[in-house]
């Protein structure tokens, strides 16, 4: 049965034991935020604040930080591991796309407020650090706009810090979609009209960070859930509003309007504000605000890794460079993992069937070469008896299969990520790469020879566990 919306995931994780509520009254400044980041590093469940003082509803946080409660989102066996998880997500957008249904209403509907009547002040937007240049309401936010020339929509992921009652400051990143279709409207002399939903269904907020072709990331996250997304188009600003969301802000983007916003501590976990200081970015002016009764506001833990952003981008980024690695026809491709340590783009292991002589240096050269891996400061390649997320044996094998002098590439001037905090200032815009390559070269005529279990004793074993009292 597919995840409508929040509130059905939250029951979910509440059944497996993987969510407690908080029913005591926590702060908005910084309170609710250093619980959610103290209980994220020791490995807790995902946490709803009840109780947040001088505001209305809740906050969700720590939802995605864990695999299993991923996997729950997705329908997939919570047992799974990140790269059985990545290679079931293609599976499932290779079907049929599945758009979005029009429907006339939904539980979002149930509060409209528009006008002076707007106070975004009252939802439990957290302050996460002493450093923060104010609340941020959105940090699992979707962005909805609409391409002017072909109609079709966008769906993006932001981060959104709280101006004041009626204004959002909004970050765009440069020579993504959404700052070309900001353009669009800069060139046409308009605002650009948006939606902003802060309680999305969890498979339309992992669908909104998949590069897609298709109309819309709707229909990624209809594939995903093997249901159609409902929504309902605004009178106001044309946009479909997903009738199932906890809130939605509607408003536009005047393209030649500025505020500063920040600074906020990165998912890399520094300020980058610190060093290129605060500058003025777009901001949303609010229209009209929809929202259930007693909303919940989802909000993803920040700063140091691993945080929930860590672990939704090692998934999706993981998914996305298999395929792309795939489209390219590399040969061997077994498995591939982006780590959520590397804050799920920095760092990329890839397992194949060596197949030929300088095989792992293709392989190389094709993740970075991909649209996924432009960021990628440095690439890892294992045999197939290895699986790309199996960190254990993947440092066993730069111990034993990887000879730093003759196994390392070293790129000068490579793409480079704004979030990169080891490239100083004025290196902006370049940054070096290092290949490694731990495979046992397969132009070698002896290979090492590996100790390895006796296949049918292991199976002897196994049928045993329980009567061994090891179950």
């Amino acid at each position: 049965m597919a995840i409508e919306n929040l509130r059905d995931f939250i029951q979910m994780c509440e059944a497996e034991g993987e969510l407690k509520r908080i029913k005591t009254e926590v702060d908005w400044n910084l309170e609710l935020s250093h619980i959610s980041k103290l209980n994220d590093e020791r490995g807790g469940p995902a946490l709803l604040f009840e109780n947040v003082k001088d505001c209305i509803g809740s906050v969700l946080i720590g939802a995605f930080v864990s695999p299993r409660r991923l996997a729950m989102a997705l329908g997939i066996p919570p047992n799974y591991s990140m790269c059985d998880m990545a290679k079931e997500w293609l599976k499932m957008i290779a079907k049929q796309l599945i758009p979005p249904i029009e429907v006339d209403t939904g539980p979002v509907t149930e509060n409209v407020i528009e006008g002076d009547k707007i106070d975004l002040t009252k939802f439990p937007a957290p302050r996460y650090f002493p450093r923060d240049g104010g609340r941020y309401i959105g940090t699992a936010a979707l962005e909805i706009e609409r391409e002017p020339e072909t109609g079709d929509i966008n769906l993006a992921m932001r981060r959104m810090m709280l101006h004041d009652e009626r204004t959002i400051g909004v970050q765009v990143a440069a020579g993504k979609r959404g700052e070309m279709i900001l353009n669009k409207y800069r060139k046409m002399g308009k605002p650009m009209p948006c939606a902003i939903v802060l309680g999305a269904d969890p498979v339309s907020l992992l669908a909104a960070n998949a590069p897609t072709t298709a109309k819309s990331e709707f229909e990624i996250a209809g594939a995903l859930r093997g249901a159609p997304v409902e929504i309902i188009t605004s009178d106001l600003t044309g946009l479909p509003i997903p009738a199932q969301a906890e809130i939605v802000i509607e408003g536009e983007i005047d393209p030649e309007a500025t505020r500063i916003e920040g600074p906020f501590g990165e998912i890399t976990g520094y300020y980058r504000d610190e060093i290129y200081k605060p500058i003025a970015k777009p901001f949303i002016a609010v229209k009209r605000v929809w929202h259930r009764n007693n909303p919940i506001l989802w909000a993803f833990s920040s700063g140091r890794p691993i945080t929930e952003a860590n672990m939704m981008l090692t998934l999706v980024m993981t998914a996305n460079l298999w395929k792309e690695l795939a489209d390219m026809r590399m040969r061997g491709i077994q498995s591939v993992y982006m780590l959520p340590q590397s804050a799920g783009r920095f760092w990329a292991i890839v397992s194949i069937k060596n197949s030929y002589a300088g095989h792992p240096n293709h392989v190389n050269s094709a993740v970075i070469a991909s649209t996924t891996g432009f960021g990628t400061k440095g690439v890892i390649v294992v045999d197939d008896d290895i699986a790309a997320d199996d960190i254990d044996r993947v440092l066993w094998a730069l111990t034993a299969r990887y000879d730093p002098w003759t196994d390392t590439q070293l790129m000068e001037k490579g793409r480079y990520s704004f979030l990169d905090f080891s490239v100083p200032p004025e290196r902006e815009g370049v940054t070096s790469r290092i290949f490694i390559d731990a495979t046992t070269p397969f132009q070698w005529k002896q290979k090492p020879v590996p100790c390895s279990l006796d296949d049918e004793m292991v199976e002897k074993v196994k049928s045993r566990w329980q009567e061994y009292g090891l179950d």
